[in-house]
């Protein structure tokens, strides 16, 4: 067989779907698993038939690509796509590029685009959304690196990625780990909108007693409006009608109350708190998942920790698609979007990176977890204002908080006053209204601060730094 287009390391399932994808767009391609078992598995499997070759080990590999190789990593971040780096590196040559779409720490992927093109080899740091589907049919592809390592992929990406309207869902990122990070900061917004449909669904569950079928027809009403449509509102449907083929009981009723995570949204809470950006939103998604890992704590405290008795508040009903929940569900998915869209223009300016918000926005239209009509509105708000703040003073966000607000507020007191938990409900209304207020309480900190350290203090009515010894 002839050299191959395009190489894959790593024959998990979306390095199957993705080396599957690149295939069915015209590159041939080789592949390498770290056990020739699994390779053999997928020629024998799914990749028979197909202009796809094994190799039994790295050499070989990089004997089997054409010049200069073009070869994609997908396995596990950290160490070991070091370890593929290092065992890789004495076969390459100039201009040989290696692809990590992996969910890596950006600081990793600064790290290796340094190391490697000091080598004369590319690197190209790429976050990867869609989940195994997304990786067969067309995902969104987040590259970062050199512009020229990009413009060596540019015509793959083009053809495997997603389409929508007005493109492919790729673009060229930035520079060092930038595809990395906007990477995370997409995986951050998905926690947060997963918890804020979770809460909904938990409200209409135990505050109005509604079963899966019911709150589902809610959810099918939510996914016909602008502002709610999206890939997670659809499989949230999906989930809340699937039945236990045992008893024909709703299956998410069997299903643990136990949500792990892999990281990303951690990386998203500590680069915000480190850059100085409000996250609010989707810190309380992270600690949603932290509080549900305590399950054995929780269960003993529940007959210890007494609360008040849940109250019939109102939610709205089905006929208006429980239009305050609604509201708290709609304004919770914007304060995502608007915390990992400012977490971005900071971290643009503090890296510089020069994220283009508008590009950043258009990939995520098809393909990835977090796609949603909502996003078309976030692509126009910053192509008419590329110095937008925030993305809550773009007027037609502006006009759904103004009209949204009460309803949010109405959910998280009834919540409050019933003692359930809604921890993305209640941020989001404590970021809102902090957002829009002229002055705030911390001066009153800046004032303790001061007493009981001299850390000085700014005044309103005077310039410089003031201290004033308060214990006489």
């Amino acid at each position: 067989m002839s050299q191959s287009h395009f190489g894959l390391i790593g024959l998990g399932v979306m390095g199957e779907n993705l080396v599957l994808n690149a295939e069915r767009n015209g590159f041939s391609s080789v592949v390498y698993n770290r056990t020739y078992a699994k390779t053999e598995e997928f020629l024998n499997g799914r990749g028979q038939g197909r202009n796809i070759q094994g190799a039994t080990d790295l050499q070989d590999f990089v004997g089997k690509l054409e010049r200069p190789r073009r070869i994609l990593m997908m396995v596990k971040a950290g160490p070991a796509v070091d370890a593929v780096v290092d065992q890789i590196s004495p076969y390459l040559e100039e201009g040989d590029l290696l692809i990590d779409g992996g969910n890596s720490d950006y600081h990793d992927t600064e790290r290796r685009v340094k190391e490697l093109e000091s080598k004369s080899f590319g690197f190209i740091g790429m976050g990867v959304s869609g989940g195994a589907k997304g990786a067969l049919e067309g995902p969104s592809m987040m590259p970062g690196g050199t512009k020229a390592s990009y413009d060596a992929i540019e015509s793959l990406v083009n053809k495997m990625a997603a389409q929508v309207d007005d493109g492919p869902c790729v673009t060229y990122i930035g520079p060092g780990g930038s595809g990395h990070l906007v990477k995370t900061v997409h995986n951050g917004i998905e926690y947060g909108i997963e918890q804020i449909l979770a809460e909904g669904y938990d409200l209409m569950k135990r505050v109005k007693g509604m079963n899966g079928e019911q709150m589902a027809d809610v959810l099918a009403q939510w996914n016909a409006t602008e502002e709610l449509s999206s890939y997670l509102v659809e499989i949230t449907e999906v989930c809340l009608r699937t039945k236990d083929p045992e008893d024909g009981a709703d299956l998410v009723e069997k299903i643990m109350d136990q949500a792990g995570q892999k990281g990303t949204g951690l990386w998203t809470v500590v680069t915000a708190l480190q850059m100085g950006a409000s996250v609010p939103t989707i810190y309380a998604s992270l600690n949603g998942r932290v509080m549900s890992s305590l399950k054995p704590e929780r269960v003993a405290a529940e007959s210890i920790l007494k609360g008040p008795v849940i109250k019939d508040f109102d939610l709205g009903t089905p006929d208006d698609a429980m239009a305050p929940l609604m509201d708290a569900t709609v304004l919770s998915c914007i304060a995502s979007y608007a915390q990992g869209m400012e977490l971005l223009r900071i971290a643009s300016r503090d890296l510089d990176y020069s994220l283009q918000m508008p590009s950043i926005a258009q990939i995520w239209k098809g393909g990835c977890i977090i796609r949603a009509r909502l996003l078309q509105r976030i692509q126009d708000a910053f192509a008419a204002n590329p110095d937008l703040t925030n993305l809550m003073l773009d007027p037609w966000f502006a006009d759904q908080i103004n009209r949204r607000l009460p309803g949010l507020a109405k959910v998280v007191a009834g919540a409050a006053e019933s003692g359930i938990p809604v921890p993305c409900f209640s941020s989001t209304l404590d970021y809102i209204n902090s957002y829009r207020t002229g002055r705030l309480p911390q001066n009153l900190v800046q004032a303790m601060r001061d007493c009981f350290g001299s850390h000085t203090y700014q005044r309103v009515d005077k310039e410089g730094a003031f201290h004033t010894e308060w214990l006489g």
